[in-house]
């Protein structure tokens, strides 16, 4: 048994009666791996009573209730691919814009920091959404949709997705003033080049946390220039010598590509060598959000890389073997330091709504993610 504080990323945390000292709720009363710390008389005719009181309550003063404070805990969410559109839109608007959250609502909302990787623009002329698109992959969301990234509890943004730009430079700067008016931070594209690539730095419970993002593939799909919005195209030299800057600020960094899709459990060597070389420059979390299916993980560098998570709202459901499944990332941040990542995992039975998996199901992801990542 090791301290709290001694946690390290890639040692699993065991939940015990469903109690785990690095999630938010957490009563240390019940949890049976702890050690408490007293003050005792082997001999009392050696110090008297009053004596033994007093030193006990200086010692109470001076000393810790807890090595764990709540105070000095952040727990970060991060998500695969959204895209309210098409088949995930049309049952959205069936049993209703609310209905994909209803299983995985109320963990979203408990993270203090909720990441949504939203591909799609709103735009006010949006057509009705139709179960499959035939002519062209050119997408949107209606105004309305964006009440089931407020039911999730969303807080940051990312906007490296392929189709931030289907709709037109009116639809981004739509959405983004749609993303202003609740509050919400967005980072890997923006209304200019600057803001797009612009890092997004935060603070909770002292821990200073920064998102930084970019689009990996060709040219294209990123339009962010000096007069354009859209994401950002990955410029590595800039990532890099940007996350070297925030980490000699303090900050724990986190940083996400959209990068190839490919339908398969093991990343591309080009997707290796750029998650690899934003780790090196020292990104804490280095985590894919364009894959449709669950991708490998590995620990490099001291930082912790997920390869892909799979889909959080999109209809991917019977397209291949995995497009079913998908993680769920929340990560663990404690006084300034990365302690590590729970691995929640999901399941589609429809087009639109993300289910816990079942304890057997959920053993047998867990069980080839961890045989496919060894295998590398």
């Amino acid at each position: 048994m090791i301290s709290f504080e001694e946690i390290e990323p890639n040692w699993k945390v065991i939940e015990i009666d469903a109690q785990s000292p690095i999630q938010k709720v957490f009563d240390s009363n019940v949890y049976p791996l702890r050690v408490g710390v007293a003050l005792s008389m082997i001999d009392p005719m050696q110090v008297d009573q009053e004596t033994f009181e007093k030193v006990s309550a200086e010692l109470q003063t001076l000393l810790p209730s807890s090595n764990r404070n709540p105070e000095k805990l952040t727990t970060v969410i991060m998500t695969g691919v959204t895209a309210l559109t098409r088949a995930t839109a049309k049952e959205m608007e069936i049993y209703g814009v609310l209905s994909p959250a209803k299983s995985i609502g109320g963990t979203m909302r408990e993270a203090d920091i909720a990441h949504v990787s939203n591909e799609v623009p709103f735009a006010t002329d949006c057509p009705e959404p139709e179960w499959v698109q035939e002519v062209d992959l050119v997408f949107c969301s209606d105004d309305s949709y964006i009440d089931l990234l407020k039911e999730i509890g969303t807080d940051v943004v990312e906007l490296t997705g392929d189709h931030f730009r289907d709709w037109g430079p009116e639809a981004m700067l739509h959405t983004l003033a749609m993303y202003d008016a609740e509050g919400w931070s967005y980072y890997g594209g923006g209304k200019d080049i600057e803001d797009a690539r612009a890092p997004l730095k935060l603070e909770h419970n002292g821990n200073k946390i920064a998102f930084i993002g970019c689009n990996a593939k060709a040219p294209g799909y990123a339009t962010a220039s000096e007069t354009n919005p859209g994401a950002y195209h990955c410029d590595m030299d800039y990532m890099v010598s940007t996350i070297q800057d925030l980490r000699a600020e303090g900050y724990l960094v986190i940083a996400t590509f959209q990068h190839d899709e490919i339908y398969q459990w093991q990343p591309e060597p080009n997707m290796v060598a750029d998650f690899h070389q934003l780790a090196e420059a020292g990104a804490t979390i280095v985590s894919g959000s364009q894959a449709h299916q669950p991708q490998t993980y590995e620990f490099w560098e001291g930082s912790f890389i997920h390869y892909g998570l799979g889909n959080l709202f999109f209809d991917q459901l019977g397209w291949y073997d995995d497009s079913d499944k998908a993680f769920i990332d929340r990560h663990v941040l404690y006084d300034g330091k990365y302690l590590g990542v729970e691995l929640l995992t999901t399941q589609f039975f429809n087009w639109s709504t993300p289910t816990w998996m079942t304890p057997d199901a959920r053993a047998e992801l867990l069980t080839r993610l961890f045989e496919y990542s060894q295998s590398e």
